[in-house]
C-alpha cells in the first residue's frame, strides 16, 4: 500500500505554465446588420443570365425507359399475395446450395 501513497492524484500538468483560455470578442449585433446592408446596397443586382441544362436525346430515352421498368415492376409485386410472396421466398431457400449451413459436429 505505501508504494501507492507517493503517487500524486489528478491531471498531468504541462511545462511552462497552466491552460491558457483565449477571451472571446465581443460583437454588435447592430454592427454586423449595418454591415450586411451596406453590402446588399453597395452590389448591383445580378444580371447574369441562368443556364438551363436540357438533357440529351439518349438521356431522356434512359429516363424513360427506367421509368417504364419501375412501373412494371411495381404492378408486377402489386399483383402477388403475401400467400405467393412467402411461397415464392420458400421456393428460392430451398433451390439455394447448403455452402452458408452450419456443419454438423460429431458423430451421427
Amino acid at each position: 500500500m505505501s508504494e501507492y501513497e507517493s503517487v500524486g492524484g489528478g491531471s498531468l500538468k504541462f511545462k511552462g505554465g497552466g491552460i491558457v483560455k483565449k477571451k472571446k470578442k465581443k460583437t454588435d449585433a447592430s454592427k454586423v446588420v449595418k454591415a450586411a446592408v451596406e453590402a446588399r446596397e453597395s452590389t448591383p443586382p445580378s444580371t447574369k443570365p441562368i443556364k438551363v441544362i436540357e438533357k440529351t436525346a439518349a438521356e431522356l430515352k434512359f429516363l424513360e425507359v427506367q421509368r417504364k421498368r419501375q412501373e412494371e415492376k411495381v404492378l408486377k409485386s402489386a399483383m402477388k399475395s403475401h400467400k405467393e410472396k412467402v411461397a415464392e421466398l420458400n421456393r428460392k431457400l430451398e433451390e439455394m446450395t447448403e455452402h452458408y449451413d452450419i456443419p454438423k459436429v460429431g458423430p451421427g
